[in-house]
């Protein structure tokens, strides 16, 4: 059987050395390197080292961060399949990277099945979403797709969820919408009502799935 492959691109040794140790265990992968940064990942394809079928890639670095990474695999490699790593649930960051072309994320505290299933998910479905999520992406589905979703939206929804999928906070939606903070926290209420979701990256990885408009 032919192993899928990874790399894992952390600053934090023993996290990684773990994460290899566990993946070590599972018999479809092997891990090809273990990296620091984003730089010494850059250097790894420069010697033409053996693309992986996943990049494991943390967001927070020394050097080039995962921000930074994402930005120059988008440009230089953009078929690369990646899964965010990450302590905290930052929003806005997570949305930068999953802008930046990262199939999903995952927090460092997630159990080994369901770290194993993120990783399948991606290299065989392209995206890796929560339960919810999924929930919400399955029920789309079932009553039409994005067509349907879309219908379900009044106008001002649907250019509140276009900007909620940008780098924007909240307030500056609002700024550009001109509405005020509590009209948008009401948008923001209905729309992850209408999709089910219970977060802004939830809402990012629906609309991604769904092909609602062009993230860039």
């Amino acid at each position: 059987m032919k192993k899928k492959t990874i790399v894992i691109v952390d600053d934090h040794l023993l996290f990684a050395q773990s994460l290899e140790s566990l993946i070590s265990k599972l018999e479809e992968y092997e891990v090809l390197a273990i990296l620091k940064n984003g730089k010494e990942l850059t250097q790894y394809y420069l010697h033409k080292r053996k693309t992986p079928d996943l990049i494991l890639l943390d967001v927070k670095m020394p050097v080039m961060d995962g921000v930074q990474t994402m930005q120059w695999l988008k440009e230089n490699r953009p078929d690369q399949k990646v899964l965010a790593l990450t302590m905290e649930d930052d929003e806005e960051t997570i949305i930068r990277m999953l802008r930046a072309g990262a199939k999903g994320y995952l927090l460092k505290d997630i159990h080994p099945e369901n770290f194993e299933f993120a990783m399948k998910m991606v290299i065989e479905q392209g995206f890796y979403y929560s339960g919810k999520i999924e929930t919400a992406l399955r029920n789309s589905e079932e009553a039409g797709g994005s067509k349907n979703l879309q219908e379900k939206l009044t106008d001002k929804e649907r250019v509140f969820l276009k900007y909620a999928c940008s780098e924007l906070t909240y307030r500056s939606i609002a700024a550009e919408m001109g509405l005020s903070p509590k009209t948008i926290e009401n948008y923001r209420e209905t729309v992850f009502k209408k999709l089910e979701v219970k977060t802004r990256v939830g809402l990012v990885i629906y609309c991604m799935k769904n092909k609602l408009f062009k993230i860039e």
